[in-house]
């Protein structure tokens, strides 16, 4: 593992154990959306200001998930671009092994389709991101919202001017 790698890990590691360290909230203070999606910038943050700390395994899987097909397409995609740069440079000759079959043409086709999954997987991984981001805010904002047992469907029939006739309709009793 790299230094800032391991940095990056202390410090998401650091941010984790405040975050389960402090108190959620005191009981005077009232909850705060914003604050839960600015706590969710470090990834689960918002999530353990809302009480939803179960969700945690679903963000940094999706992270971990995302971080390896990234690392992985970006690994063969500089592979392959490597092999193109030094058979141009080469007039041919292969540097690869198991692909001295494969045309100049395909192996650039090879690093093209890489470097477009490449860029695919990290425009997936900000998307998660923000996912994270407005999943924190949203149920900042539905902290408090309490649903009562007097929720119910009831269906009713309704006589129409024009003949018999189809319809649904919703009431909202206060």
């Amino acid at each position: 593992m790299a230094g800032g790698d391991r940095g990056r890990l202390a410090a998401m590691a650091a941010v984790l154990a405040l975050c389960l360290a402090a108190p959620l909230r005191p009981a005077a203070q009232e909850h705060s959306a914003t604050k839960a999606m600015l706590l969710s910038l470090a990834p689960g943050g918002g999530q353990i200001y809302n009480r939803q700390a179960w969700k945690l395994p679903i963000i940094y899987g999706a992270f971990a998930g995302m971080g390896y097909l990234v690392y992985d397409n970006y690994k063969s995609m500089r592979m392959f671009r490597d092999e193109y740069l030094y058979r141009v440079q080469h007039q041919g000759a292969t540097s690869l092994e198991g692909y001295d079959s494969y045309s100049t043409q395909n192996i650039y086709s090879l690093y093209n389709s890489y470097n477009q999954q490449f860029q695919l997987m990290i425009i997936i991984t900000a998307g998660i991101y923000a996912l994270n981001l407005v999943d924190a805010y949203v149920f900042g904002h539905l902290f408090d919202f309490q649903i009562g047992d007097d929720i119910a469907l009831m269906p009713s029939a309704m006589p129409t001017v024009g003949g018999p006739a189809a319809g649904l309709g919703i009431l909202f009793n206060f």
